[in-house]
């Protein structure tokens, strides 16, 4: 698809605030296990916060396909950052927009979208993944509130967050209609990080398991109405998927950008690389199976500015997108031979970061059952 003006200024904006003020410092980041709170407040001055959330709410009010972008850039910067505005955006904040009350916006939306504050979504557990109706926590109805205990696993942010959107059953014989949503904040009394995982990538994003004893939690942090926290979290799979797919192609770019880059430089057998059939036809490949993925990451972004349901292309683009962007970096790193495994040349960070978009927001064969049920 063409950008339109707008489109364009925001994917120029955001990539030069990327490749000047992340990119740098990304290695930096990774050792550290994480990223200094400044740098998201300066994510928010550009409008990346809270990037589709309406202006009169203090957000961007942009469309989903220059979410999609500025995303792209983001993550062909840095993998592990564009992982917390994903979330932050497609799962916080539009969270408190579908279902928060106007007392909840009011007091978790300004801080949220100025990046003084990061917002973590614990749905997942340990016997509870791709099955989110399995979850076992439980929020039991006491005076004025409710008690909030269990665990939950692989928590983005859960060390950093402020709020944390928690799922719970509060009705054990309803079902999936005995789940409910809460906002929690993480300094409550009861609320313990157990563990930040040591993970293959994405070291500088925090991903924890967290457990709650005994927290309360007012009955003005109930998310949307009691019973509604699995439709709740469903219907933010949409978004979801989008932001993921689109930080795939980001960082599948930023790879075959560093392998392109190699090959017109580097000489083997009296030419540069790039001239050698066998690799230039590779990053032919490469960069045409990547481009096709980004029209479908674009395509499923402007079905969702349309209004239109949107689940069917939404699982589509993550699917292929993830499984291109594990392809186009296993190339890149073919392409530069020994120099592609080295941490110095940046295509094994890369690798690393991208494995689990594969993973996370369903896995492919979840994202391939939701297909094959729309077929």
């Amino acid at each position: 698809m063409l950008l339109n003006a707008t489109q364009q200024a925001i994917t120029d904006s955001v990539r030069e605030f990327a490749q000047e003020r992340i990119r740098p410092h990304a290695q930096k980041f990774e050792a550290d296990r994480c990223y200094p709170s400044s740098l998201f407040e300066e994510l928010a001055e550009l409008g990346l916060m809270g990037m589709t959330a309406p202006e009169d709410k203090g957000g961007t009010g942009a469309d989903y396909v220059s979410y999609a972008l500025a995303l792209m850039e983001i993550a062909a910067a840095d993998g592990a950052l564009s992982t917390i505005l994903s979330i932050q955006n497609s799962l916080i904040v539009s969270g408190l927009l579908k279902d928060g009350t106007p007392e909840q916006q009011a007091r978790y939306l300004p801080e949220l979208i100025a990046g003084r504050m990061i917002g973590a979504f614990a749905l997942t557990e340990t016997d509870a993944g791709s099955d989110a109706s399995a979850i076992r926590t439980r929020a039991t109805k006491v005076d004025g509130g409710y008690l909030l205990n269990g665990t939950k696993q692989f928590i983005t942010s859960g060390k950093i967050a402020g709020i944390t959107m928690v799922y719970a059953v509060t009705d054990p014989a309803a079902g999936k209609k005995g789940i409910s949503g809460f906002i929690v904040p993480t300094d409550r009394k009861g609320y313990f990080v157990d563990k930040v995982e040591h993970k293959l990538g994405q070291l500088a994003s925090d991903t924890c398991s967290l457990r709650f004893e005994d927290l309360f939690i007012e009955d003005a942090l109930l998310l949307g109405g009691e019973g509604r926290g699995y439709s709740m979290a469903l219907s933010n799979l949409e978004a979801g998927r989008i932001g993921i797919a689109a930080q795939s192609i980001g960082m599948a770019r930023a790879a075959l950008e560093i392998a392109a880059g190699y090959a017109k430089e580097r000489r083997s057998m009296g030419k540069l690389i790039i001239e050698h059939q066998a690799v230039g036809f590779r990053l032919a490949d490469l960069a045409s199976r990547l481009e096709a993925a980004r029209q479908l990451v674009l395509h499923a972004a402007s079905v969702k500015d349309a209004g239109l349901p949107c689940l069917k292309e939404a699982s589509m683009a993550k699917l292929v997108a993830s499984e291109t962007a594990e392809a186009v970096c296993s190339g890149a790193i073919q392409t530069l031979g020994g120099y592609g495994y080295l941490e110095e040349f940046g295509l094994a960070k890369i690798y690393r970061d991208v494995r689990v978009s594969q993973i996370y927001e369903g896995t492919s064969d979840i994202q391939r059952m939701v297909i094959a049920r729309s077929l």
